[in-house]
């Protein structure tokens, strides 16, 4: 991970994390007010629902405003359909990213198994000269400040939420994202959390005088 880093410093490309996350209309538990001896009671469907997975890439670059894109997967309980992220969805996001960014680009990601797939080995390979990667280490979310930001979601605007239908919860999904994006002291926040930094630290020296 830090030979990744200072690579990406000498190359002056974007630092992207990527975390994928999911959710289904039975919301997250969250902390709520209530009457005394009343438990706030969320009525959910009991069957299998439908699920909307997220690919989020929180973009960071020293001198630059924190940058937060996502896609969304869509699965409705067809049959054959996809529940999760597909590499398709991957390097879709990676392309937009190009698009958006100037510069090149430094991906860090986890090894779920969409990240090594042959199709995404492929484009990594033939986008080499504005594309790299660098891979966090086995069983170190802490280390990806997009976990903190799936968190953050989670445990706000999602927490309990009582979704209409699943047109409903994209709705409130994308609004949330919509907010964060706006919100680049928030982003730049969740990397601080992580105890990461952009830049190696400065060394300091002084000057001891002779008496």
């Amino acid at each position: 991970m830090a030979a990744g880093k200072r690579t990406a410093a000498a190359r002056g490309a974007w630092i992207c994390f990527l975390d994928e996350t999911g959710q289904s209309l039975r919301p997250p538990k969250g902390r709520t007010w209530a009457h005394r001896g009343r438990t706030p009671i969320v009525a959910v469907s009991a069957r299998r629902s439908p699920r909307v997975a997220i690919i989020g890439l929180l973009c960071l670059r020293p001198g630059h405003r924190p940058r937060l894109l996502y896609r969304l997967r869509v699965h409705r309980g067809r049959r054959g359909e996809p529940k999760g992220v597909t590499p398709s969805d991957l390097t879709g996001l990676l392309r937009a990213a190009h698009h958006q960014l100037p510069g090149k680009i430094t991906v860090v990601w986890d090894n779920l198994p969409a990240h090594h797939a042959a199709l995404t080995r492929t484009f990594v390979e033939h986008h080499a000269d504005w594309l790299d990667v660098a891979w966090l280490p086995a069983y170190a979310p802490e280390l990806n400040p997009v976990e903190s930001l799936w968190a953050y979601l989670k445990t706000g605007t999602l927490a309990n939420l009582a979704a209409h239908g699943l047109d409903h919860l994209i709705h409130v999904i994308r609004t949330a994202i919509k907010r964060l994006q706006y919100r680049p002291d928030l982003l730049a926040g969740f990397l601080t959390g992580t105890g990461l930094q952009l830049e190696p630290p400065q060394l300091v020296t002084s000057r001891v005088q002779r008496q």
